[in-house]
Order: C-alpha cells, then sequence, then structure tokens
C-alpha cells in the first residue's frame, strides 16, 4: 500500500538493530534519566519508554517479565525502575518523558538532536529553565507572562512539595547569577 500510515520510524536499519537500538537508548534512559540522541531516535525511544514505565506502575509478575524483557542490564536497572521511578510516576495518568530539540552540533552533516528525558527528575531540562526565569523575572522586578505561569504550574503539579523544591531551586539559581556578577565586576577593576 503505497503511500499509507505507517506505524513506527524505521530508523534506515533492520527489525532486530532497530529493536536493540531502542532497548538501548531506554536503557540509557532509564540509567541517566536524560540521554542526548537524534530527534528521531528519542520520538521512538519515547514510545517505549513509555510503555516500559508503564509495566513498572503495575507492578506485576507479568510486568516485571516484560520490562526485563526491554532493559539490556535487568538486574542493575529493575530495583531503580521499580522504585524510585515507580513511586515518581505513580499518581501521574501518562507522559512521562520529554522530548527537546537542540541545535544540532555541526550544521552540515548531523541531522535534528534532541535530549528526551525523564519528567520530574533531577535532571529535568524545564524545570531548570523555569526556575532561571522566575529568578530573571523577580531580579527585574517584572511580571511574569503567561508562558512562564504555565510552565511553572506544569513543573509543580506531579512532583512532591513541588512548590518548596520550586523555591528552593530558584533561590540556588539566584545565588548563582549574584556570585557571576561578583566575578565580571572583580574581573573588570582588574
Amino acid at each position: 500500500m503505497a503511500g499509507g500510515h505507517v506505524k513506527y520510524r524505521h530508523l534506515s536499519r533492520t527489525s532486530s538493530h532497530r529493536q536493540a537500538l531502542l532497548r538501548n537508548l531506554v536503557t540509557d534512559l532509564v540509567r541517566q534519566e536524560s540521554i542526548h540522541t537524534t530527534w528521531h531516535k528519542a520520538k521512538e525511544a519515547q514510545r517505549l519508554a513509555e510503555k516500559l514505565i508503564t509495566f513498572a506502575k503495575k507492578d506485576n509478575e507479568t510486568s516485571r517479565r516484560k520490562a526485563q524483557g526491554i532493559l539490556f542490564t535487568p538486574d542493575e536497572l529493575m530495583p531503580k525502575l521499580f522504585g524510585p521511578i515507580r513511586e515518581r510516576y505513580l499518581d501521574r495518568p501518562g507522559g512521562y518523558t520529554r522530548v527537546l530539540r537542540t541545535m544540532p552540533k555541526n550544521k552540515f552533516d548531523q541531522g535534528d538532536s534532541a535530549i528526551l528525558e525523564l519528567v520530574d527528575g533531577p535532571k529535568d531540562m524545564r524545570f531548570a529553565i523555569t526556575a532561571a526565569a522566575v529568578a530573571r523575572d523577580r531580579k527585574l522586578g517584572k511580571e511574569h507572562t503567561d508562558l512562564t505561569r504555565k510552565n511553572v504550574q506544569k513543573v509543580t503539579r506531579f512532583r512532591p512539595e513541588g512548590r518548596d523544591v520550586f523555591e528552593a531551586m530558584v533561590e540556588k539559581v539566584s545565588g548563582l547569577q549574584l556570585n557571576k556578577e561578583e566575578l565580571k565586576d572583580k574581573k573588570a577593576k582588574e
């Protein structure tokens, strides 16, 4: 059937190579909670990662076996997957991962790059970027934009003690900004 809807991206690989690639990406995602790859690989790995976390939330024998079949190093990562990651997403109905597009390192021969990350984790980019925006607005005495308010709500909604953790991050970012300004003043004096 020419021109029909494709169920998944083939990524210019054979079936076994593609499955191994996606399993490897998802294994690294569980281990590091954030990976940098091409955009197309990230979108396909995101689908598999969402299924894996759904298996972890179910936490029965069947889901454990399916999760074990996806991870390359299950003995190392199953306790993390069925422990802290499961606890983090128990109340979340879906959307456990996020794909952020990034600029390619080399414009001439690299495709679209992306970061695939677990949301509400310690390496959550949107959380850090939103905290920096709030700190900047407070420093300048400006009102927050609608987008900033929406992002604050998104990053604190499912995170336990979200507001307190977010305020701590804003204070940390404010302190870092002050330190940078002190360094600039110090260099200017020299």
